[in-house]
């Protein structure tokens, strides 16, 4: 059965705001009487948030490399896809997932070191015949981010383990996510991130007129 619905991620730096915005597209989503889920990565399931738990939050108490990384969030990745996301939009769903293959890609790959041919691969199998339709890339100086982060994580006792790297790390993270988009522009949006949460939206919602009118 061919997908039906819609499929948008977003991606991005530290602290460049896609969880307001994913909320604010969601229910503006809603408004006009369609079916939207919200799902997150890794997590999702069971076992994205088991992931989740290990990698982000270093449950285990060991240090992981790049391509332990690639794969487990590969794993949780491609059983997001076949739970739920393929199912989702199939019954003609719109599916919002805040991360996605690309935050791999620059991840573990333009910052973390993993060879792109090798890691491509194992996306390209985790992910199968669910693409993103668009992904929305919230683009953000890495200062600014990672200042934004320091907030929240005197909040929640202290920032997760990506959080947690250095400026050098992030600023990878932020020229691979750049190079993504211009490799793909059909699929990506760059959407400047430190402007006002209410031009953003208006800015996001732009970028996704011609799915919605």
């Amino acid at each position: 059965m061919g997908l039906k619905g819609r499929f948008i991620t977003f991606e991005g730096p530290e602290g460049a705001g896609k969880t307001t915005q994913i909320q604010g597209l969601a229910r503006r989503l809603e408004g006009l009487g369609l079916r939207v889920i919200l799902l997150r990565e890794p997590g999702g399931t069971a076992l994205g948030e088991w992931v989740r738990n290990v990698v982000k939050h270093d449950a285990t108490g060991e240090a992981l490399d790049g391509v332990t990384e690639l794969f487990l969030f590969c794993a949780a990745r491609r059983h997001l896809v076949e739970r739920v996301i393929a199912p989702a939009l199939d019954a003609g769903q719109w599916v919002i997932c805040d991360r996605f293959l690309d935050s791999t890609a620059v991840y573990q790959g333009y910052a973390g070191g993993v060879a792109l041919g090798v890691l491509n691969e194992v996306n390209r199998l985790a992910v199968g015949r669910c693409m993103p339709d668009r992904t929305l890339l919230m683009d953000l100086d890495v200062g600014v981010g990672l200042r934004r982060v320091a907030g929240r994580a005197s909040d929640r006792d202290g920032a997760d383990s990506f959080e947690a790297r250095g400026l050098a790390f992030h600023q990878k993270v932020r020229e691979g996510y750049l190079d993504l988009a211009a490799r793909d522009p059909k699929r990506f949006r760059v959407i400047r991130a430190d402007r006002p949460t209410e031009v953003v939206a208006a800015d996001i919602w732009e970028r996704l007129r011609d799915y919605v009118a």
